[in-house]
Formats: structure tokens, sequence, C-alpha cells
């Protein structure tokens, strides 16, 4: 296959101009990527060769090297690893073009690259990266058992790259930087040692680099000879420690180290928000460092969305994205767990039914839930930070973590009816303050504070001053359904079957009164009811409303109207559900409509009246009205008759 020149896709290029001409002050993480990324191809293939030993083609020396060419100006990085097919080079090679451009151009409308680092690696762009200090960039590649050909791409970055076979003959990847005349000091020895030692001395694997030393010749004593003048001898020289770091003591790792091995393992430029070092002994031994975030992913939500959580055995790369041992919802923790007691040549499938995996996950998922619960009593402003940015995807395991719902419902956090605008109160909390006399938890859903604060489903709890949990993620109603009770207090939604607010003493004073009412509106209700009962359940008089005329309520276990609504928004089949349309009876409408009624039964406004309060009630809780135009219609002719 000859020479194919390629133009990048247009975001692509809007990319690598931002990349290439931005103020970014700290290009030293060009090269922090490329050796994690050459990391990354080593750890695929010596998982790989569990299986197949002939990818490693008679060579098992793990090998990152770091090449300068002074005279050519130029820094290669090469890596022994997996190596990439063609395809693949075309497909991978800065995975931005698949999974991130447009959210990447979309967050730097909003922040500046120079002031938000953090972005070149929430977005996967690490590889464009060398084109800050580059103004050529030549890749050669050959993958592992592929020994037919390798590839060679190569780009300036100026709107084109070129793609070829090439002869190539040892596997793995080598990236060569044709720097910029202004970017030379990444040619000097004592900087590459200091990016290296401050990026990436915990890579498992050797960075090397051939280092040129002045010696004065010696004797086969080992004496200098005196005279004997001066020798350049060069020697290959290992730049890392590679020493693991969750095998290190915490006592002697510094909060620098744990954080530059977090930017190494998620690619996010942040600091963590907590860091915790954990080692498990006993049935299951393993340790593991996990970090909580301090923002979410631009990807958290998506399908495809990867796992954070590295897999070791005994410090042998298995996996970046064991699903197995952490549930969904902490699917936001990044970090690596090493076992002692998995076999060397688990795969990838075995893993999620693997006992071992299923005793690390409960003890981890443990740690992390009494980390936040710590984080939330002792650090409340940390805890929500934390929550801003997680609060949603933790409420799943209320649904689908039997084991730990306790701990997740003691960690969950709401605004309220008794809250400003952007407080929270806990469950706990909730309980806590409730006064002498309320029975249950109340709730409302909904898409947002201010259409749950407004609803008319509100008033009696305003005047029994009791507070109103406001529930208004769309996860909230899946919580919800697992979330019977905290404390042993039920959980009760407003907008749902009967309520029982009074004493007994109330209660009875209630019934004499509903009783009276109903005798007084009886006949109006079933005309109404008549009128409406392709479109409601049924007609009641409310003991929830104090001001509003009407309005509409679900079955005790049937949809709602924001359920409804999400369900609607997900694409989904939603039955149909006819809600209950209560009435207040203190309302001045209930007379009006009683006496029309009374004085001519055929009085068609009476059909208009019934179905205008129908649309009023489905307005006030956000969903669509059947006619607009004539709900529109019938407002304007009450309008022109009341000013007769």
């Amino acid at each position: 296959m000859g020479k194919t020149v390629k133009k990048f896709e247009t975001e692509v290029q809007q990319l690598l101009d931002l990349v290439i001409h931005s103020l970014y002050s700290n290009k030293d993480i060009f090269l922090r990527e490329l050796i994690s990324n050459a990391s990354d191809a080593i750890d695929k293939l010596r998982f790989e060769s569990h299986s197949n030993m002939e990818l490693l083609e008679g060579n098992a020396e793990w090998k990152i090297k770091l090449h300068v060419d002074k005279a050519a100006g130029t820094l290669t990085v090469t890596d022994n690893g997996i190596g990439m097919s063609m395809d693949e080079v075309a497909d991978n090679i800065g995975t931005i073009a698949k999974s991130g451009t447009r959210n990447f151009l979309a967050a730097l409308k909003e922040k500046s690259l120079a002031d938000s680092p953090e972005l070149i690696g929430q977005f996967g762009v690490g590889f464009y990266a060398s084109f800050m200090v580059a103004d050529k960039v030549t890749l050669i590649t050959r993958k592992a058992g592929e020994k037919e050909f390798g590839t060679l791409w190569e780009s300036t970055g100026d709107g084109s790259y070129s793609i070829e076979e090439c002869t190539k003959e040892t596997r793995g990847t080598e990236i060569t930087l044709h720097l910029k005349e202004e970017m030379k000091e990444y040619l000097e020895e004592w900087r590459l040692r200091s990016i290296v030692k401050k990026y990436s001395d915990y890579v498992q694997y050797p960075i090397v680099m051939d280092i040129t030393r002045t010696e004065q010749v010696k004797g086969a004593d080992g004496e200098v000879i005196e005279g004997g003048g001066t020798i350049d001898k060069t020697t290959e020289e290992t730049l890392n420690s590679m020493k693991a770091i969750w095998t290190r003591p915490k006592s002697e790792i510094t909060e620098e180290e744990y954080e530059e091995f977090y930017k190494h393992i998620s690619h996010d430029y942040d600091k963590p928000l907590r860091t915790i070092h954990y080692s498990a002994e006993g049935v299951s031994e393993f340790k593991s460092i996990v970090y909580i975030p301090s923002h979410k992913p631009f990807d958290l939500f998506l399908r495809d969305h990867k796992k954070g959580v590295h897999l070791y055995v005994k410090r042998v790369y298995i996996t970046d994205n064991c699903e197995a041992l952490l549930p969904d919802y902490l699917r936001f923790i990044k970090g690596v767990v090493d076992s002692s007691d998995l076999p060397l040549n688990v795969s990838r499938e075995i893993l999620q039914e693997d006992v071992q995996i299923k005793r690390i996950q409960k003890s981890l998922v443990s740690k992390i839930l009494s980390t936040l619960a710590e984080m939330k009593e002792k650090e409340p402003e940390d805890y929500l930070k934390f929550y801003a940015e997680f609060g949603v995807v933790l409420k799943e395991g209320v649904h689908f973590d039997h084991a730990n719902r306790e701990k997740i419902q003691d960690l969950l956090l709401y605004e309220s009816s008794k809250t400003e605008n952007g407080k929270y109160v806990s469950l706990k909390e909730y309980v806590e303050r409730m006064p002498e006399g309320q029975k249950e938890i109340y709730f409302i859903t909904g898409m947002s504070r201010a259409a749950v604060e407004n609803s008319p489903y509100m008033e009696v709890f305003r005047k029994k001053d009791y507070e109103v949990l406001y529930m208004t993620d769309p996860v909230d109603e899946w919580v919800v359904q697992a979330l019977h009770s905290y404390n042993e207090k039920h959980l009760k939604a407003i907008d749902r079957g009967d309520l029982e607010l009074e004493t007994e003493e109330e209660k009875k004073a209630h019934e004499a009164k509903k009783e009276e009412a109903q005798k007084e509106y009886g006949s109006i209700i079933s005309f109404i009811q008549d009128t409406l009962k392709d479109q409601v359940k049924e007609v009641r008089l409310s003991s929830r409303l104090t001001d509003s005329a009407c309005c509409l309520v679900a079955d005790e276990m049937g949809l709602n109207a924001n359920m409804e609504k999400i369900l609607k928004a997900m694409n989904q089949d939603v039955p149909e559900a006819k809600r209950i349309l209560e009435l207040n009876p203190d309302h001045p409408i209930m007379q009006v409509m009683t006496s029309m009624f009374e004085r001519n039964k055929e009085d068609a406004k009476l059909k208009d009246y019934s179905e205008l309060l129908l649309d009023q009630a489905l307005l006030t809780e956000g969903s669509p009205i059947k006619d607009p135009l004539r709900f529109a219609k019938l407002v304007s002719e009450l309008m022109v008759a009341s000013g007769k």
C-alpha cells in the first residue's frame, strides 16, 4: 500500500489548532501522555501473552526508551508493547476523533485552555499535546504477531496526515517529535529526567535513556591512568524507580505522588477530591489506591463509558475496565486494585463470576461508602462538591444495591420546602426536625425546584408547616421505589393516593365537613365525572388543596405526571393512565358550578367548565392539554363575559 494523504475532520482540525496555538503553560505533559500510552501498550501485550506466548516474539524485556538526537532536533519515545495495525492507527490515533471532539470544543467555549488544563486529559486528547512542542510528529508501529509490515503515520498538524505501510523489525511503537526551535530544551538530559521523575516515576516498566559520560581512562585494575586522557562512555540508564505506588506504605508517599498517579491512570488534570489508599488482609488480600474525582467526566452517562478501576494480579496488569470490581453506581471511581489471590491467567469473562472478585468488591464498596460518610460528617463543604457532581449517580445504588441501601440512603441529600435554593437536607435531618404528629416523610418529584414548590400539591403542607422533600432528578422516581422508609418512617408522595395529615380530632371534624360538602356538591361532582369519564379515573373532593381549584392525583402505586414525562422522553411506550381529579370544596368555582347545575342541567357551559378544570389541573402539573386552541377560546370567552 502506497502513501495516502488524508484530511483531518473539521472538528479535529479545530482541536489541533487550539492545542497548538494555546497559551497552555505546562507543556511538559506531552511526555507524560506518551509515556502513559507506552505503558498501556505494554500492559495490553503482557495480558495477551498469557494466552499467546508467540506475541512476545522472543522478547519479554519490557522497556520504554527515550532517544535524543540533538543534531536532528528530535525526541523519540519507543515501546515494545502491543503495537497497532494500520486500521487501528487510522481509528485510534487520538481517540478524541471518535469520542469527544464536539464535547471538548463546547467546553472550551466556556473555559480557557490555558486556565483549564484538565480538559486535555478529560477528553482524551493527550496524543495531540505533542503538537504543542513539535512541528511534525512521525509514528511508526507494528502490531505484535503481525510481522509482514508496519505502519508509518505522519503529520505537521496543518490539516492533513499521511499513512502508509513500512518495514519495522520489532513489535511496538515509536513516536518521533520534530521539536520546534523554541522547544529544544526537551533535548536536555536534566529536563527529561525531571519530567519523568515528577510524572512517571511509578510506571512499572523501565523508562530508559542512553546517557553519555566523559570519564578518565582507567587501567585494568580500575585505577585512573595519570595523563591517560578521557573517553566518552555511553550507558543505558533507567530514569524511574518502577516501584508500584500502591505497594508502598502510606507514610512514604507524598500528596504530590498520589496526585500524579491519579493523573496518570485517569487522564484527568485536576486534583482528585479524595484519595483512598486501602489494603485488605485475611480471606481476601489485595492492595488498592482509589480516587474520588473532583468533577464528572463528560461521558459519565454515555452507554460506552469506561469504568475507571484497573485490575492487577501480583503487579501484572489484567484489565483497565474490570466492571466486576465496583457496582455501576460507583463508576466514577478511578484507581488500581492489585490482588494476591487471583490466578494470573484469569480471563475477563471469568472475572464477572469470580468469588474473590466479589469479596474485593464488597470490601472496596464498604470502604468507599464509609469514606463518603466521614466526608459528609466532618467536611460537609467537600461532600457538597462531591454530591453536586456525582449525587445523581450515587442514588442509583439505592435501587440496585440492596446490601448497602441503608448506608447509601444516609448519604442522600435533597432540597426541601424548608431549605433555601441550593441548600440540602439529609433524611436523618428531616426526621429529626419532624413536628409532633407528623407520621410520614413527604416528598414530591418533578423537573425542577420551581415546578414542585409552586405546585398545588404543596398547599396543605404549607398550612400544616410540614416539610416536603423536593426530588428533582429523574432517577429519584426509581430511587423511591426502593426507598420505602427511613428510620421506620414511611416515605409518602404528596401527589399520589390519599393523605392522612390530621389528628384524630381533626379527622372527625374533617369527615363531618366532608360529608356536608359531599351532600352539597354531590350532583355537580357526578356531572363532572360523567363529562370527563374518558379522561379521568374518578372525580372527588380534595383534602390537599387550600387555594387552587383542582389537581390531578395518581393512585398510590400509579404513574404520576413526572414519571410519565420521563418515560416518554426515553421513547418508552407509556400505558394510558387515568388519574383522579380532585376538587377543592372551599373554592368559589364549586358554588358557581353547583348553582349553574341547579338552574339548568343542560347548560353547555357546564361541560366547558368541567373541561377547563381538567385543563387547569394538567397545566399546573406541567402536562400538555388535549386541545390548547379550545382552552384559549374558552378562557377568552370567560374574560369577555366577566367584563360585561
